[in-house]
């Protein structure tokens, strides 16, 4: 059994603005900005490479044109905003030296996917996004975004003004006083938006819940939650309307597969301005932790209309996206075995292992996993039949704001049966 408790997610976790005409404005905006540079503009060699595999693989290219010249059965894309397969690249090349800018109400903080949001949604793109082929190109392609995130140039978005991160409203929005920088420094000591984005919060903030009580399970990462399922298959059809878990395919096959059949799946998703690092939920033994390449933009269009909606789509991404899989065996042998999976959805492609998060390693309740380097996504927990008693989430009021519903990180997010 499935309970879905958040299925608002894209928009409502502040990835995309929540009304449509403000992305429409933000989408209109970057075209006239890359129109203005001509069709002659050099493309970043991961977009050229991209070029030269539609212009040489008749499939890729079918796929491309007719995504764009498809229109989403949703009813808010009315709006045409890419004329051609050729502007269409234009658009993604200007994204690859941008830094997403604040915005109360108009922030667009995964901007390769406002520019795709057209296409996920026709059959065509349903189609391209699951191609090996073309997940291979926008791979190099989020890898050349990432590098220049990375980068010293990526810090120009850090300052004052309305669509800077140091500014008093964007201060206040992502909660800065909670979190180590430096308020005299350049750029408050970051050297990257990465950096920034992957900020740590400062001592105290997030102590963890009840470390000496092993029966006490903590939240992985600072996120809503989305659903609980119980009961979960080994092997199920993940890409149908229901979306339910399947285990096998979830896991990429990992022998841990064995202990979890029958157990129970909590999955969450990170918010747009919230924190992105991961955390141990138990004290225990690392068995495995690997990161397991999947797709970028694949949607579940078994949801119809609603498909392009990532929110509605969660369960799926977790099967087919990137992510990192990180097994545990919990010191609490009424725990036993659980794991944690990263889910990197859209262009939250990176997601990256701590250095000492492997085999062998014993780790303790709230010591960190790993981070998404960009962007938020969604996080499972899967745990083993019987292991969970209850979720401590009475206390989280539904219906209301994303905000007010964040289980926050380390918090007591479940009980072990014993």
């Amino acid at each position: 059994m499935t309970e879905v408790l958040d299925k608002d997610v894209r928009r409502q976790a502040g990835w995309l603005p929540a009304n449509q005409e403000a992305l429409e404005s933000w989408l209109a905006g970057h075209r006239v900005r890359v129109d203005a540079r001509g069709e002659n503009v050099n493309l970043h060699p991961a977009i050229q490479q991209f070029k030269q595999l539609i212009e040489s693989d008749p499939v890729v290219r079918l796929y491309m044109h007719e995504m764009v010249t498809q229109v989403p059965s949703s009813k808010p894309y009315t709006k045409r905003h890419i004329d051609s397969v050729d502007q269409l690249l234009r658009l993604m090349n200007e994204v690859l030296t941008m830094a997403p800018e604040f915005g109360k109400d108009t922030m667009v903080m995964t901007p390769l996917t406002a520019i795709l949001d057209w296409t996920m949604g026709t059959p065509a793109g349903f189609a391209a996004y699951r191609d090996p082929r073309i997940n291979a190109a926008i791979k190099k392609i989020l890898d050349a975004w990432c590098e220049f995130l990375s980068g010293p140039d990526s810090l120009y978005v850090l300052n004052d003004s309305p669509t800077g991160w140091t500014s008093a409203e964007a201060q206040q929005t992502v909660g800065m006083n909670q979190y180590e920088h430096d308020p005299d420094a350049p750029y408050w000591g970051f050297t990257s938006w990465n950096d920034f984005f992957t900020r740590r919060f400062t001592d105290g903030q997030r102590p963890v819940a009840s470390p000496k009580t092993d029966s006490v399970i903590t939240s992985a990462c600072e996120s809503t939650p989305y659903a609980i399922s119980t009961n979960v298959k080994r092997r199920d059809q993940f890409w149908i309307k229901s979306q339910p878990y399947s285990l096998d395919d979830m896991l990429a096959g990992d022998p841990c597969v064995e202990q979890l059949e029958g157990g129970t799946v909590y999955q969450a998703f990170l918010s747009a301005t919230n924190y992105h690092r991961w955390h141990s939920p138990v004290t225990g033994r690392i068995v495995r932790a690997f990161v397991q390449p999947g797709t970028y933009y694949s949607e579940a269009d078994s949801e119809g209309p609603d498909a392009v909606e990532p929110g509605n789509s969660q369960g799926y991404l977790a099967h087919v996206a990137t992510r990192a899989i990180i097994v545990i065996e919990a010191d609490n042998p009424a725990i036993g075995t659980l794991a944690f999976v990263a889910v990197g959805m859209l262009e939250v492609s990176s997601c990256v292992i701590g250095t000492d998060i492997a085999s062998g390693h014993h780790i303790d309740k709230g010591e960190e996993l790993g981070y998404f380097q960009f962007g938020g996504s969604t996080e499972c927990l899967v745990f083993q039949p019987g292991a969970i008693k209850d979720f401590n989430l009475a206390a989280i009021p539904q219906n209301q704001p994303s905000q007010k519903k964040l289980v926050l990180v380390r918090s007591h997010l479940a009980t072990a049966s014993r």
